[in-house]
């Protein structure tokens, strides 16, 4: 998209997403000061997630700041740029689908230390992680592809 100076503006994901992400980094932050078990544990998740979710924020999560636009009907010629990043996804999908298996399989082991410890607040947070990963699966990620498909279908018109 372009801003009133005719500059690239990036597509912008919607608040709360960006919430979310700076809330579970922001715990997960909090996991690995805590040391011992739950600590190494959350290290575990560390590496693995934030590569995953540089990736969402690059092109798999900016489509969504178009929703609110497009469910008014308006469609302008800067969208069309969106679809470098849902191909993108669509071409990803597959890869960023294994990567929250082992994000997963990553959380239950922080979740199996967090409960040796007896520290509920990590056993929450990781099941939090989890639930957050069902919902780019099964809404987030089809919604950025539909996003997409979407403004291809307007472009053929």
């Amino acid at each position: 998209m372009m801003n009133r100076r005719g500059d690239a503006m990036a597509f912008k994901i919607p608040k709360p997403i960006t919430l979310e992400h700076e809330e579970l980094h922001a715990k997960l932050v909090r996991a690995i000061r805590e040391g011992g078990e739950i600590g190494d544990a959350a290290k575990v998740v560390a590496k693995i997630l934030h590569p995953h979710f540089v990736k969402e924020e690059e092109y798999a999560l900016p489509p969504l700041g178009l929703l609110t636009a497009l469910a008014k009907g308006k469609i302008t010629k800067e969208m069309y740029n969106v679809l470098m990043m849902t191909e993108r996804l669509k071409k990803d999908l597959g890869k960023m689908l294994k990567e929250h298996k082992s994000i997963v399989s990553a959380l239950k082991g922080l979740i199996k230390a967090a409960k040796r410890e007896k520290k509920a607040e990590y056993v929450h947070f990781a099941q939090k992680l989890i639930l957050h990963a069902r919902t780019e699966e099964e809404v987030l990620y089809p919604t950025a592809l539909l996003i997409g498909e979407y403004i291809k279908s307007k472009s053929k018109k």
